[in-house]
């Protein structure tokens, strides 16, 4: 199997202008959410509407055929067409010099063998057009660099440096909230749908030499070659990291892949060694291979396994330990040296071990001092910080009391989301002063995410993490494929 030449992703990533063939003035269409999804978000290249009956459409005129459109005006073409009417549509665009086609129409490989002959014939097509051939079956394509949102569904997500493709349209969709709710933004996304002519892997070779992308995440529920699959995301993650959420993973989800996308499901054990073997990260869980690719687009590689943990009470930093110890990283012994400057500023019931545990005992500056004092000593590699939000948590009770804001409350109030607004940013910027990972936990990102905390850990466009667990298992993810990256520059 040959990879897709990567400037032919151009048509389809930042193209001069869209057509969105079989655009409708139903608002319940696919026809018609594609075309507002386009306008609504600013896009900054020509729109084209065409359809059987013309008409307007939220202010686009509608033409009845392609050849009514200019030449040269658009390099993509969204599909919202039946399938008896692609190969005819496709022609005609290819005519007037559209490079890339998505297609989102069903009726393909996952309908049976008249569905796998029309998806043939339509590969063979765009083939001989010259013409990126993006789907059938597909859900979307999204490029924030260009303001782009060709897809079907919501949401829109911030701009940032994460490069999604999935064989599962509602996936992306997935990936996308979470950028949404998180604020770690994305700079591409597309939907595979079945994949017929552009594979996960050619997309995932673009997101390798893409100047706009740091970390590519993908979901896959099949592969049709499995030495052209291994040699593909090898190449990807030799350039940057690669997160794979793998779909079809035991019987009963192979055979829901199978109809879902028309998906040969692989062996799980041998795509877990293939996996390690590449230097691709495999994740578990939607969750957990979205914070895995938001960890490698806004954290610095660890150095090492040795992890230090900081927190304001003792219960989260002992169960924190756990997790690191049960992972590949390590708990380091706190120095000695470390030790003694940690107590100069804390009162003696603090730890005087790692984790370190302030028992409450911090004062205005100490927080943000500990941080640059553990994340700065060479014996530390990384550090994950527990108790953001605290003060501020405190501070919202007294706020929407009925006692605010006198009795001294709102001055109180004003300080404790000043404390927490500082720490949050301390965190980051010791980061940034030592090139070494932070990592903030708190569950008050997700059950009170306007908390001045993860607030403003959002605000530093990282990711707050809503359980210490969640970020060890992140870390070790940064960690494996830092050490991954060591072996192969030994190598």
């Amino acid at each position: 199997m040959t990879a897709v030449a990567s400037h032919r992703f151009d048509a389809l990533f930042e193209p001069r202008g869209v057509i969105v063939a079989g655009a409708s003035s139903h608002p319940g269409k696919f026809g018609f959410v594609a075309l507002h999804n386009i306008l609504r978000h600013e896009y900054g290249g020509a729109v084209f509407a065409t359809n059987r009956e013309g008409g307007e459409i939220l202010g686009v005129t509608a033409c009845t055929s392609i050849d009514d459109l200019p030449a040269s005006a658009a390099d993509l073409v969204f599909v919202c067409t039946p399938a008896a009417a692609n190969v005819e549509l496709m022609r005609a665009c290819a005519k007037k010099g559209v490079g890339a086609a998505f297609v989102t129409s069903a009726g393909y490989g996952e309908a049976g063998e008249e569905g796998r002959r029309a998806e043939r014939e339509l590969v063979e097509l765009a083939e001989e057009l010259g013409m990126l051939l993006v789907g059938p079956n597909g859900q979307g394509v999204v490029s924030t660099p260009v303001s782009l949102c060709a897809q079907i569904v919501a949401p829109y997500p911030p701009r940032g440096r994460i490069a999604i493709v999935s064989q599962s349209g509602n996936f992306v969709s997935s990936f996308q909230n979470y950028a949404v709710q998180t604020g770690v933004g994305v700079s591409r996304a597309v939907s595979a749908g079945n994949a017929a002519a552009v594979t996960v892997p050619d997309f995932l070779e673009y997101y390798a030499a893409d100047p706009e992308t740091s970390v590519a995440l993908a979901y896959v529920e099949g592969v049709v070659d499995g030495r052209a699959f291994y040699e593909q995301v090898r190449r990807v993650a030799e350039r940057k990291p690669l997160v794979l959420l793998k779909g079809g993973r035991t019987g009963g989800g192979q055979r829901a892949a199978a109809s879902h996308t028309g998906a040969l499901a692989s062996d799980e054990r041998v795509f877990e060694g293939m996996c390690r073997q590449a230097g691709v990260t495999l994740a578990g869980s939607v969750e957990e291979a979205f914070e895995a690719a938001a960890t490698f687009a806004t954290q610095p590689l660890p150095r090492g396994p040795r992890v230090a943990v900081l927190t304001t009470a003792g219960g989260w930093g002992v169960v924190t330990a756990d997790a690191v110890v049960r992972s590949e990283l390590e708990l380091a012994p706190l120095p000695d040296d470390l030790r003694t400057v940690i107590d100069a500023k804390l009162p003696p019931r603090w730890s005087r071990n790692n984790p370190i545990d302030l028992a409450g005992a911090e004062t205005r500056d100490t927080i943000p001092e500990v941080l640059e004092l553990a994340a700065g000593h060479d014996d530390i590699d990384a550090v994950v910080y527990l108790g953001l939000g605290i003060q501020s948590n405190q501070a919202r009770l007294m706020r929407t009391g009925p006692f605010f804001p006198d009795h001294g409350l709102e001055r109180i109030v004003a300080y404790h989301e000043r404390q927490d607004e500082r720490f949050a940013r301390a965190a980051a910027d010791v980061s940034l002063a030592t090139g070494k990972p932070v990592l903030t936990a708190t569950e008050l990102a997700v059950t009170d995410p306007d908390n001045a905390g993860p607030r403003t850990v959002r605000a530093t466009g990282r990711l707050c993490y809503p359980s210490s667990n969640r970020a060890v298992i992140a870390l070790e993810h940064l960690w494996r494929y830092a050490r991954y990256g060591m072996r192969r520059a030994r190598a």
